[in-house]
């Protein structure tokens, strides 16, 4: 098999690297040392991978490369690269801190998440996981186990979380997909400050392996998926890790056809644009950005109208209630930890953010009828977006309201407290993605463009209930529409690869 350099390989597309490890020109060993010399070379500038095993990975990598050898027919994504989220995602054996809390800095997870198994069954090679917040708790990428990651794009700013380890990975290049979980913009927001494609599909549409519990703590709705470079992109990753499984009570039982889905025209579509989702502060700058982006839609033949959605709570209000609403699963992992005998509270508590500490002991006293309160109030979300539904295909809005913040030194960053004067929840009010996993909508965040040729911004599209099709064919439209790729040039600079 013929060798290409790793700097080559470090933007291709997962259609063009299937084709040269299939076509043998170039080995899935090859592909995987390209991937672990460019993360040796650059991880310490970005901290996106927080645990390596190229020992496993280099075995994999043979054992696909032999199979090709042998005339076999090698799975979609056969020699691939990915990554997994340090978060509640692993292989049998893997090290997983739960989101870099420093008590787990040797805990390890003897079981299969949904991604690691459908990718390895695809042919792809998981090479470590990638760094997250604690529990996922928040909108930025930090934890006191590892610190913050920084964002390829400026490394002084954050990646945005959850998934802003992996997020971070593929902007850089250093594997073309790597997972993500979305439970209230894990994916979206990475996605947005890091320049890249994010998907969360409709609830149900990918299968969730909770255990102990198949019926997990958060009532929110939570999409285990991908952060990639490009719309195909994710449609290959989807193809392999979406479909029924019985060992989910929720998981859908029908398919989309997800490549078939990237080619299409918006002609004739009617689509609304809010510039705030009708309650949330955003930064001008986002929102000129955002405005402008989409435009795209009106010049490739849709009806774009702005609307003006009605709420009756603030985003402050609507950030709270999301915090009692992920809180539970947290709640639920401490008991469990404590029931295999680490006491965090009583004999770690410096391992967990004030923030979480302060929600769980909300949370912990609030009665029957205050939880009942919280899902009226997340009926009336589901209410506002189904009323734009009713005359609309699509809906778009910014994906958040800021640029990138600055990475905190203490482990321990977070969004901005007000924008254009207006209170909000730090951990996750500058998210106009959250409202979605209240309601269960597919929506993507796609690359809007640069504030001053630096700071990405993302643009959100919204489909109506389980048209994930829909979404994936406006993204894809999009992408022809307004082109992104040229940006990882940025990125190649900030991190000094040119």
């Amino acid at each position: 098999m013929a060798a290409i350099g790793g700097d080559e390989l470090a933007y291709g597309s997962i259609r063009e690297l299937a084709h040269l490890v299939q076509s043998r020109q170039v080995s899935p060993v090859e592909l995987v040392e390209a991937s672990l010399a460019r993360i040796a070379s650059h991880n310490d500038k970005i901290n996106a991978f927080v645990y390596l095993n190229p020992d496993y990975a280099l075995g994999q990598a043979k054992e696909v490369e032999a199979g090709l050898l042998r005339g076999e027919s090698p799975g979609p994504l056969a020699g691939l690269p990915t990554a997994i989220k340090d978060l509640n995602d692993s292989r049998p054996g893997w090290k997983g801190t739960l989101g870099g809390i420093p008590a787990l800095r040797d805990h390890v997870i003897d079981s299969y998440c949904n991604f690691t198994e459908r990718m390895e069954e695809a042919g792809a090679v998981p090479l470590g996981k990638t760094n997250s917040p604690t529990m996922g708790f928040r909108g930025t990428c930090d934890n006191y186990l590892f610190g913050p990651t920084r964002n390829p794009f400026d490394l002084t700013k954050n990646s945005g979380g959850s998934s802003g380890g992996s997020a971070a990975a593929v902007a850089a290049g250093f594997v073309p997909f790597a997972e993500g979980t979305d439970g209230g913009g894990s994916i979206r927001i990475p996605a947005a400050w890091c320049g890249l494609f994010g998907f969360k599909g409709s609830s149900g549409r990918g299968a969730r392996l909770s255990r102990p519990s198949a019926f997990p703590a958060s009532s929110l709705f939570t999409f285990e998926g991908c952060l990639t470079r490009s719309v195909e992109d994710t449609a290959y990753v989807m193809e392999a890790l979406c479909g029924p499984d019985d060992r989910d009570p929720f998981s859908l039982p029908d398919t989309v056809p997800w490549l078939e889905s990237t080619t299409g025209s918006v002609r004739g579509l009617r689509v609304a644009y809010s510039p705030n989702l009708g309650i949330f502060p955003v930064d001008p700058r986002v929102e000129r950005v955002v405005r402008e982006a989409a435009q795209a839609f009106e010049e490739g033949g849709a009806v774009i109208e702005e609307v003006a959605m009605q709420s009756r709570h603030s985003a402050l209000e609507l950030g709270d209630l999301w915090c009692r609403l992920m809180v539970p699963s947290s709640i639920v992992r401490v008991a469990n930890l404590l029931r295999a005998g680490l006491d965090l509270r009583k004999d770690h508590p410096g391992d967990l953010a004030p923030e979480i500490v302060y929600w769980i002991d909300r949370v912990n006293v609030q009665t029957v009828v205050e939880a009942e309160r919280d899902r009226e109030m997340r009926t009336t979300v589901f209410d506002a977006v189904q009323q734009v539904f009713e005359s609309y295909d699509l809906l778009l809005s910014p994906t958040l309201a800021c640029l990138p913040v600055d990475n905190g030194t203490d482990g321990n960053t977070l969004g901005p407290a007000e924008i254009n004067g207006e209170q909000i929840n730090r951990l996750i009010g500058w998210c106009l993605t959250f409202p979605l996993n209240f309601t269960g909508h597919p929506a993507a965040s796609v690359p809007a463009g640069l504030v001053e040729n630096r700071w990405p911004v993302g643009l959100q599209i919204i489909g109506k209930r389980f048209a994930d099709a829909a979404v994936i064919r406006a993204s894809a439209f999009f992408e022809s529409a307004r082109p992104w790729q040229q940006n990882y040039q940025r990125v190649r600079q900030e991190i000094g690869d040119v």
